[in-house]
């Protein structure tokens, strides 16, 4: 015991060796959250470009513009799911740190 700490400081309790592990998992969790949340974001701003472009190509190409509404309209529903996974990602993210609160008994 030369270190002059007390046999039962050298390793963290078994409780504290727990939190740790929570908040660990905890963090990772959010940050895959919110990853997917901006993926969502991300996809449905792309499919929506994408909508408008088709939409604008079907009024200009008249050949092909039963092919162009179509793709426009499949680009169309691309966005909106989009848009529901990002809400989904967005709620399970404020689900998690509701518990994360509720866990660590917070006030607020």
């Amino acid at each position: 015991m030369s270190s002059g700490i007390h046999h039962h400081q050298k390793k963290p309790h078994h409780h504290q060796e727990q939190q740790n592990v929570y908040n660990q998992n905890y963090h990772e969790e959010m940050k895959q959250h919110s990853r997917n949340e901006h993926l969502g974001e991300l996809a449905a701003a792309a499919a929506g470009t994408f909508a408008l472009y088709e939409k604008h190509k079907a009024k200009t190409d008249l050949e092909n513009s039963h092919r162009h509404k179509t793709e426009a309209k499949m680009a169309a529903a691309v966005a909106v799911a989009a848009g529901g996974y990002a809400k989904h990602e967005h709620h399970e993210k404020k689900k998690l740190q509701k518990q994360h609160k509720k866990h660590h008994n917070h006030p607020f």
